[in-house]
């Protein structure tokens, strides 16, 4: 299948979806895509039944005798039936939607799959005895069937344990937000500095640029505060409170309070148990629950420390939700009134570049050393692939004190110790110098010592949003140290 001109990127999922609806085998297949809302999942199924002369259905809040009835009309115009089709159960309708691939592989697709399940739970179980792997209607079939769905713990147990569809489906296929070089294509902005300012309050999701903004991005750098108080902080706006209807939407969230001071601690730098736990005011045992919620619904991830094992810091996935609890939340009263919204958004810049910016050029960096260390400036500056990024504390019992490390990458051990393959410190807004190579030093003569990781090719790393001296410049060309600033980030060097 020949991928749309208007489907943007989304070259490997068109790539999955094309050899799942095309798979020569015989009989019917079962597919499952998910991915949170917003991220074009329903545009680019939408586009597979269009090349590929299939059926689209998107499933409505609705009790099931309803939602029957709406597959039944849209079955009947499908098929141009002379007599409309009226199910009376879900297993009429998955019988004649395997009834549609007799003649030629034919994908059909049933959008918001967790509306239908909510109003019958029995529905994968039906689905499942239709897919029974000797039953006729099945293997007379070459029906590709797509499950979709935006509620993210729902779809992922879909397939998982001892769920009825487990070890049916031929495709699991998330749909993740875009990346930040590409997040910056698509929102056609080529200043590296202001295409990571946009990121870190909208990140990756397609739709906030499309149908929720209106392809109203900011001109240039000085027009960055203005698009933020016109385009997010002012109630007018469709994306003042996507963020709160972002966790209202997922139904496993339903002690919305809790959850909200989680995100909210989370994004006020409180990222160890014991930090949220002081800023919720909750016992640390009693928070795990809530934490695996979220983590299971998308809204946060853990990253476990690299240099002490039993630690781990938890990040919120989606920076509009960051940019809400940080920027948003504390002034939510006067912002609701929207009155002197960019004397607010003034009064937040502090708020903005310690708890929004600075933390989210670090996670860029630490994206950047995963995915794209490896073709920077025709060489790799890590020296081989990392096969995990993250940040880490080092002890100093010395001098007393504790070294945080902002990227920290490590390689694939072949035998014995995992290889080191780097380490790096990011300043968002500050010109580095000799001081933070010196910082980095100590901080290698620490891991060294500690004999856990094989430094042999370690690299010290210094990421900057606002340039380099000229000292430090020559300690690159020395070969001491590698200076990777925004241009490098975004393959623009």
């Amino acid at each position: 299948m020949r991928k749309p001109s208007d489907i943007f990127d989304r070259d490997r999922e068109w790539e999955a979806l094309t050899r799942f609806v095309d798979d020569p085998a015989p009989s019917a297949s079962l597919g499952v895509i998910s991915g949170r809302r917003r991220q074009g999942k329903s545009f680019l199924l939408e586009a597979v039944c269009e090349v590929a002369d299939g059926f689209y259905f998107s499933a409505q809040e609705a009790t099931d005798a309803e939602s029957l009835a709406a597959v039944g009309e849209a079955l009947s115009r499908h098929l141009d039936l002379v007599a409309p089709f009226t199910p009376a159960n879900w297993g009429q309708v998955i019988d004649v939607l395997l009834r549609m691939g007799r003649e030629k592989n034919t994908p059909v697709v049933i959008d918001e799959f967790p509306y239908l399940v909510r109003a019958n739970p029995a529905l994968p179980s039906i689905i499942q005895g239709a897919y029974a792997p000797r039953r006729a209607e099945r293997t007379a079939s070459r029906t590709r069937l797509l499950l979709c769905g935006s509620a993210l713990s729902f779809m992922g147990g879909l397939l998982s344990g001892n769920a009825p569809l487990r070890g049916r489906a031929s495709l699991e296929l998330p749909i993740a937000t875009l990346n930040y070089r590409r997040a910056a294509e698509f929102w056609g902005i080529s200043d590296p500095r202001l295409a990571l300012l946009v990121h870190s309050v909208v990140g990756g999701t397609p739709a906030y640029r499309t149908e929720m903004i209106r392809y109203d991005a900011p001109a240039n750098l000085a027009d960055f505060d203005d698009w933020v108080v016109r385009a997010i902080l002012s109630p007018g706006s469709p994306m003042f409170l996507e963020a709160r209807y972002l966790l209202a939407e997922e139904p496993d969230l339903r002690d919305g309070a809790l959850y909200h001071s989680v995100l909210n601690a989370i994004a006020t730098g409180n990222t160890g148990r014991g930090g949220i736990a002081g800023h919720v005011g909750r016992p640390v045992n009693t928070l795990a629950h809530p934490l695996t919620v979220l983590e299971d619904a998308g809204f946060i991830t853990r990253e476990a420390d690299a240099f002490r094992a039993n630690r781990s810091d938890f990040r919120i996935a989606e920076p509009l939700v960051t940019f809400y609890h940080a920027i948003m939340r504390p002034f939510w009263p006067q912002l609701t009134l929207a009155t002197d919204t960019s004397r607010i958004w003034q009064r937040a810049s502090h708020r903005f570049a310690s708890n929004v910016i600075g933390p989210h050029f670090e996670r860029i960096c630490r994206e950047w050393a995963m995915l794209f260390a490896q073709e920077s400036t025709g060489r790799n500056r890590l020296g081989d692939l990392p096969v995990q990024v993250s940040s880490g504390t080092v002890n100093d019992s010395a001098n007393r004190t504790t070294h945080e490390v902002d990227v920290v990458a490590v390689g694939y051990a072949e035998d014995g110790r995992p290889p080191l393959l780097g380490i790096g410190e990011a300043k968002w807004n500050e010109v580095m110098g000799l001081g933070h190579l010196d910082r980095l030093r100590r901080i290698r003569e620490l891991i060294s010592a500690s004999g856990k990781f094989d430094v042999t090719g370690m690299r010290l790393l210094c990421f900057s949003g606002a340039g380099f001296s000229e000292d430090l410049q020559r300690a690159e060309r020395e070969g001491e140290v590698e200076l990777i600033g925004l241009d490098e980030l975004y393959g623009r060097s």
